[in-house]
Formats: structure tokens, sequence, C-alpha cells
């Protein structure tokens, strides 16, 4: 498949404000990317997400991809998309981080997406760091403890 046609758009699901709080961080450190949509759940207790859902799909072609980035593995917005996920060009990440939205926001669309999804994840565990424990093994070793 000719991947120059092909649009990779993103969609940013939590409970509450966490993914335009994401959003915020994004715009700040990368700028603005084209095609991020968003899904604040329980925010509005008028809005339905499956109608979110299914109007964000409404946005996405056959031949582009959605990345899926959700909070947390096994709560109701993931299950939520998880339906969806059976489509080939839909891709759904629990758990994220900055790190992890922002490798797949800046990757290469030649580059096929599982591979970059695998990479993002990769770097994002790298990111989890407990940094009190790492100055702490940092003096010891450097002897100023």
């Amino acid at each position: 498949m000719d991947n120059s046609d092909k649009t990779r758009k993103f969609l940013i699901a939590t409970h509450g404000t966490l993914a335009a709080g994401t959003k915020s961080s994004l715009d700040i450190i990368i700028g603005s990317i084209d095609h991020v949509f968003l899904i604040q759940a329980y925010v509005d207790e008028n809005a339905s997400i499956e109608t979110e859902i299914k109007e964000i799909l409404e946005k996405v072609n056959d031949h582009d991809e959605l990345i899926i980035f959700t909070d947390i593995l096994g709560g109701s917005i993931t299950n939520q998309v998880l339906q969806h996920s059976l489509k080939s060009n839909v891709h759904i990440i629990s758990g994220f981080n900055l790190p992890l939205i922002i490798d797949i926001m800046l990757a290469d669309t030649q580059t096929p997406i599982k591979e970059v999804i695998g990479f993002a994840i990769d770097n994002a565990k790298e990111q989890m760091v407990y940094v009190n424990k790492l100055l702490t093994t940092e003096n010891k070793e450097t002897g100023n403890d």
C-alpha cells in the first residue's frame, strides 16, 4: 500500500479533563498537530462516549490510520473504544504518557504504525524513573553520600 495519501489521526480519550491537559502539554512541547481529537468522558453528563467516538470515526477514511490513546487499561473509556479495534486502521494504546504520544505523533508516516507503536512503548517505559532512587544510586557510585 502506498502510504503517501495516508493520514495519521489521533484520539486522546480519558476520564475527565486529562485529554485536554495532555493536548495542552503537547501543543507547548511539539507545537500544534493536525487531526487530534479529544474525548473527555464524564465531564458533560449529557455527552455520550459512544456518540463522540462515532463522530470521530466519521472523520477517518479507510486509508487513514487512527491511533487512540486511552488512560487506563480496563477502564470504561478503553472498553468503549475496544469495539472499534477490529478495524485494521485503528490502533489502541492504553496507559499513555507524553513521551509515548510525542514519539508516535512525530513519527514518519512511511514507517509502519505497528513498528512506531512498539518503539514508542519501549521508549515510554524507559521514561518512567523513580528519580530519588536514581539520584541515590548516582551519589553512592560517586561516593557523595
